[in-house]
């Protein structure tokens, strides 16, 4: 029941702005910039909004507002975040549990925070998310579970991926599958760095749901 009530608490809440690359304001934008804002805006993430409360929100999200000091870095990472979020031929419950993965290997507060209620509404098993903040293997793991979490842990710990754990993903997702799994892997890692070198918080008040690796 206490590990349930802890998860449930890091869904509550809106990221606080870092001292690090500080939040802009709309007026701010290069021309540059509000292209990738506008580009943003105008995919599955901007959720039909519009107008400059619709734009300062989006500048409180995540990667984006430190993306921006790149914008042409960030046109071409937030495409490929698109197809990995809402396109990828993973199903969502093991795309998120990849994210969860990759943030628990970045100890990415941020991220951790931000799609563990994702991961919880696509159907993971609270258990398994609370596991894994713990840093354990998950118990209780469905089969293609088990095989998305060998595969993604294998790449980020050991850099490689065995003939097993490439043969069972395969068998489950094809080839295509697998080049899926590397690249929300790889994305997501992308994001976790930044979102640590950016020092972007849970939201004030929440407790940081990942400690370090050691």
């Amino acid at each position: 029941m206490k590990t349930m009530l802890a998860i449930a608490a890091l869904i509550v809440g809106s990221a606080q702005a870092a001292d690090r690359f500080p939040v802009l304001a709309p007026e701010q934008l290069t021309p540059e910039q509000h292209k990738l804002i506008q580009a943003l805006m105008a995919g599955p993430r901007g959720g039909g909004e519009a107008g400059p409360e619709a734009v300062q929100k989006m500048l409180n999200r995540g990667p984006f507002n430190a993306w921006l000091r790149s914008p042409e870095l960030g046109e071409r990472l937030q495409k490929v975040g698109e197809y990995i979020r809402f396109n990828t031929s993973l199903p969502l419950r093991l795309n998120e549990l990849a994210i969860l993965i990759t943030a628990r290997h970045w100890s990415s507060q941020y991220e951790w925070y931000a799609h563990l209620p994702l991961a919880l509404k696509a159907g993971l098993d609270p258990q398994i998310a609370a596991d894994l903040a713990e840093n354990r293997r998950p118990r209780g793991m469905k089969d293609d579970e088990a095989a998305i979490y060998a595969f993604c842990v294998e790449l980020h710990r050991k850099k490689k991926v065995s003939d097993a754990a490439y043969k069972r993903v395969v068998a489950l997702f094809g080839e295509k599958g697998a080049m899926d799994l590397i690249g929300v892997s790889g994305y997501y890692t992308a994001v976790s760095m930044t979102l640590n070198v950016a020092e972007v918080p849970v939201p004030k008040g929440e407790k940081n749901p990942l400690q370090p690796v050691k």
